[in-house]
C-alpha cells in the first residue's frame, strides 16, 4: 500500500505511482461507491479525487497561516508525509506499515533530486516544470510518467537491498591491481581514442566509469572535467540499474534444503502432444496456460488494449540519456550543467559509463548566473521598502544590463529563439531604469519572476531533448564509435568477466576479519569526503549457508543493521556523533569523526542540531555531510578535513571495553584501503 504523489497548488496531479495494492484499493472503493452499470472513472481522476481536499487543505493553510502540516496518521494507520518544493507539493502515502515517516520523506526528497537530474534548471519555473512534468499529449506524458515510475521503483528497490543506498555512498570491488588497470585502459586508451575521433559529434568524454551491478570498479575523469559530486553518482547509478537491471540468480538448492521443504504434494497431468493441425499460436496459446475462449468484460479490454497502445518502447540503446548534474570551476559551482550519459552493457551486470559534455554548456552556466542575479534582486526588492535601500541594487543592475544584452545577442546568432526572454527583459528595462527614479521598486517583482521564467525557457529549448528535433537524431557520439568502445573494454575484461559478477555478491567477507575481532558480526566503514563505503556483504537471497547463517538468520541480521542506520540517522540530526546501543544478543556502536589530510584525528565538535522538519540526513537527496564539512571547516581554516563513520555490530556477550578495541583496532586497518585512488 504505497503512493507518491506530485501536484500543483490546483489540485492538479503532474505525476503519481503507487504499487498493485494501493491501485487495487482505489479502484475497489471507487466502484463500490458508483451505481450499477455505471462505468468507474479513470485511475487518474481517482487518485485526484482521493487527494484533492488534502492538497486542497494544505494549500489553504499555507495561504492563510504561512503554515502548513508535514505529516499525518488516519485512523486507519495510513501515514502521509507531504513536503512543498516551491508550487508543487509532494506527497508521500503508506498504508501497510512497511514505511515510516523518515522512510517516506526521503523517498520524497530522492524523487525531488531525480527529477532535477532529469530536468536541470527548468525545475527552477514552476510554471515551465508543470508543463514538463504533465505534457498534453497523452502518450507523452505516459511515457514521461512510466520513465519516473521506473526509477523510483529501482531506487527503493536498491534502498531495501543494497547497502550503498542505504548508507547513500558508492562501494567500490576491492581489487586494486585490476582498478588500475582499468583507470590506466579508460585514460589512455578508451577515453582518448574517443575525444580524439571526428565521430563524436562536438561532444567531449569528461568521465567514464565501470560498475559491476552498483559497485565500483574503476572511475576516470579527464583533466579538464569538474569532480563529480557523489549525490549525482549515486543517481547516475539508479539510472544505469534501471536501464541495465541486476538479475538475482539464485544458487541450486542444497540437499538438505530440498528435504527440508515443506509443502502440498503437487501432480501435474502432462498436455497431450500437439497434432500436425495444431498451428504455432495455438501451441503458444495452450504452452501459457490461457483458455482458448474468455468472455472478457468490454469496458476491461478497451482498457488493456490502451495500456498496449500506450506501452513504453525500449530505449534505444545508442541514445544517450540528458543529464543535469553539479560543476565546480575556480569562479565558482554550477549546479544542473547539462552533460549527456551513454550506458554500453558490457556483459548482464557490466556496464560501461560515458559523460560527455555537450558543445553549448556555457549557455546553461550564464543561464544560471542570469538566475541567481535575479533572485537576490527580487530578495533584495521584498526586504528593501524604503529608497535607501533600493539604490544600492543601482549599480549591480546596470552591470546585470550589458551582460545580459550581450547574452541575447550570443543566443540569436547561434539560431535559438529569444522572443520571450527579449519581452519579458525589455519590460524589465523599462520599469527598472524609468525616468524620474532608479526604478528599483516593488513593480519590478513581477518582472523579476517573469525574467525567471524566459531564462528557464531559453534553457529548456536549449538542453531538453525532446526540443532537439523530434523529426531527427539528437547529437551525440555516433553508434560506431559506442561499439568500438564498448568491444576495446570487452577485450581488455573478458578473461575477468566471471569474477567479477562473483566478487560483485563477495566483495568482502567477515571470515577475513572474524579471527582477528572475535564476536564481531558486521560492520560499514563510510569516507563521507569521498562519498565511499566499505562493508562485508549481505546475501539473503542465496539458499547456501554464508558466514551469517542460513537465511533466515541473515534476514535478521540485516533487518538490524537496516534499523541501527535509521537510529542513527535520528541521533545525528540531533547533534550526537557517538551512540552505543545493546539489543537483545547484540551490541552496536556508531562514531563518526574527523581527520586532516594525514590522517591525524582531530578534536570533536558540537554538530549542529537540525529542525524535524528539514531533509534527510544522508549524501542523495541533500548531502548533509558536505554542509557538515563546511561547518568543521570553519575552525580548521587551511586544512583538508575529512568525514569518516564505523557502525559495528558484535555479540552481546562481549565485554564493552573489547568492543570499543575492536572499533579503534577496525578503523585504523580500513584506513588504508579507503585511500584507493578513484577520482
Amino acid at each position: 500500500m504505497k503512493c507518491l504523489l506530485i501536484a500543483s497548488e490546483s489540485a492538479e496531479v503532474l505525476f503519481h505511482w503507487t504499487d498493485p495494492q494501493f491501485q487495487h484499493n482505489i479502484q475497489e472503493k471507487y466502484r463500490a461507491s458508483q451505481d450499477e452499470g455505471v462505468k468507474p472513472p479513470a485511475f487518474e481522476d481517482s487518485v485526484n479525487t482521493l487527494f484533492a481536499p488534502i492538497i486542497i487543505s494544505c494549500s489553504t493553510m499555507v495561504d492563510r497561516l504561512d503554515d502548513s502540516y508535514t505529516s499525518f496518521t488516519t485512523e486507519n494507520n495510513h501515514t502521509y508525509v507531504l513536503h512543498q518544493f516551491d508550487e508543487c507539493l509532494y506527497i508521500a502515502a503508506n498504508g501497510d506499515g512497511d514505511e515510516g515517516e523518515e522512510v517516506l520523506k526521503r523517498k520524497i526528497h530522492v524523487m525531488k533530486k531525480m527529477i532535477d537530474v532529469r530536468f536541470g534548471m527548468v525545475t527552477l519555473s514552476s510554471a515551465i516544470l508543470k508543463k514538463e512534468l504533465r505534457p498534453q499529449d497523452t502518450e507523452k506524458r505516459t511515457r514521461l510518467w512510466k520513465q519516473l515510475q521506473s526509477l523510483l521503483e529501482t531506487y527503493s528497490r536498491l534502498r531495501e537491498n543494497d547497502q550503498s543506498f542505504l548508507i547513500e555512498a558508492v562501494e567500490r570491488l576491492i581489487h586494486p591491481t585490476l582498478c588500475e588497470q582499468c583507470i590506466e585502459f579508460l585514460e589512455r586508451r578508451l577515453v582518448q581514442q574517443i575525444n580524439n575521433s571526428v565521430e563524436r559529434a562536438g561532444e567531449e568524454v569528461l568521465h567514464a566509469f565501470i560498475l559491476v551491478h552498483t559497485k565500483l570498479l574503476a572511475f576516470y575523469s579527464s583533466r579538464n572535467a569538474s569532480s563529480l559530486t557523489s549525490s549525482d553518482l549515486l543517481v547516475l547509478i539508479i539510472m544505469a540499474q534501471n536501464l541495465y537491471p541486476s538479475t538475482v540468480e539464485l544458487e541450486d538448492p542444497l540437499p538438505e534444503d530440498v528435504e527440508s521443504t515443506t509443502g502440498p504434494d503437487v501432480f501435474y497431468t502432462p498436455e497431450p502432444s500437439p497434432t500436425d493441425g495444431d498451428s504455432v499460436g495455438s501451441r503458444k496459446q495452450e504452452g501459457d496456460g490461457a483458455p482458448m475462449f474468455q468472455f472478457v468484460d468490454p469496458d476491461i479490454q478497451m482498457a488493456q488494449d490502451s495500456l498496449q497502445t500506450l506501452e513504453v518502447p525500449s530505449p534505444d540503446p545508442a541514445t544517450p540519456c540528458r543529464v543535469f548534474l553539479e560543476v565546480s570551476l575556480k569562479d565558482g559551482s554550477y549546479p544542473m550543467i547539462p552533460h549527456s550519459m551513454y550506458c554500453l552493457p558490457l556483459w548482464p551486470g557490466i556496464t560501461l559509463v560515458l559523460l560527455t559534455k555537450i558543445p553549448n554548456s556555457t549557455f546553461a552556466m550564464s543561464v544560471y548566473a542570469f538566475l541567481e542575479a535575479f533572485a537576490k534582486l527580487e530578495k533584495r526588492l521584498r526586504e528593501c521598502q524604503e529608497s535607501s535601500g533600493s539604490t544600492r541594487g543601482l549599480s549591480a543592475i546596470h552591470e546585470l544590463r550589458s551582460k545580459l544584452d550581450k547574452f541575447i545577442r550570443a543566443l540569436t546568432s547561434s539560431g535559438i529563439m529569444t522572443t520571450q526572454l527579449e519581452i519579458a527583459w525589455n519590460e524589465f528595462k523599462t520599469r527598472a531604469f524609468m525616468k524620474g527614479g532608479s526604478g528599483l521598486n516593488q513593480e519590478l517583482l513581477k518582472c523579476c519572476k517573469h525574467m525567471n521564467t524566459a531564462l528557464c525557457g531559453v534553457y529548456r529549448q536549449c538542453f531538453l531533448p525532446e526540443l532537439l528535433g523530434l523529426a531527427g537524431v539528437p547529437q551525440r557520439l555516433s553508434p560506431h564509435l559506442q561499439e568500438r568502445a564498448k568491444v576495446m573494454l570487452q577485450e581488455k575484461l573478458m578473461d575477468w568477466k566471471d569474477f567479477l559478477l562473483v566478487k560483485s555478491k563477495r566483495n568482502i567477507t567477515m571470515i577475513t576479519y572474524l579471527e582477528e575481532f572475535p564476536g564481531l558480526i558486521h560492520f560499514i566503514y563510510v569516507d563521507r569526503s569521498a562519498g565511499q563505503m566499505i562493508s562485508p556483504s549481505l546475501h539473503i537471497m542465496d539458499r547456501a549457508t554464508s558466514e551469517l547463517g542460513k537465511r533466515p538468520l541473515a534476514q535478521f541480521i540485516k533487518s538490524k543493521v537496516w534499523g541501527l542506520v535509521s537510529t542513527t540517522r535520528r541521533y545525528l540530526q540531533k547533534g550526537y556523533s557517538t551512540l552505543t546501543l545493546r539489543d537483545g544478543d547484540y551490541y552496536f556502536c556508531y562514531f563518526m569523526w574527523f581527520e586532516n589530510e594525514t590522517g591525524y584525528k582531530l578534536e570533536a565538535v558540537d554538530l549542529p542540531i537540525l529542525p524535524d522538519d528539514c531533509a534527510p540526513v544522508g549524501m542523495l537527496a541533500w548531502d548533509y555531510y558536505r554542509k557538515l564539512l563546511r561547518y568543521y571547516s570553519k575552525s580548521h581554516q587551511g586544512e583538508t578535513v575529512k568525514c569518516y563513520e564505523l557502525l559495528t555490530v558484535h555479540l552481546g556477550v562481549i565485554p564493552t571495553e573489547y568492543i570499543l578495541q575492536h572499533c579503534r583496532q577496525l578503523a585504523g586497518k580500513l584506513w588504508e584501503p579507503s585511500r584507493i585512488p578513484l577520482l
